[in-house]
């Protein structure tokens, strides 16, 4: 029995759990369109400069 919070995840949803449990580390960024995911832009690679003194 589900409760009233309770609810069936969707394929995009389950897609996009499994996404992030298979990152190892790192970034996404998830687009939403009318209450759903449509897309995960996943950040390859970001190099942080140390500043000069």
């Amino acid at each position: 029995m589900q409760s009233e919070n309770s609810k069936t995840l969707t394929k995009a949803e389950t897609e996009l759990i499994k996404t992030i449990r298979s990152l190892e580390f790192g970034e996404v960024r998830v687009i939403v369109k009318d209450n759903h995911p449509i897309r995960i832009e996943e950040i390859r690679k970001s190099i942080q400069l140390t500043p000069e003194k």
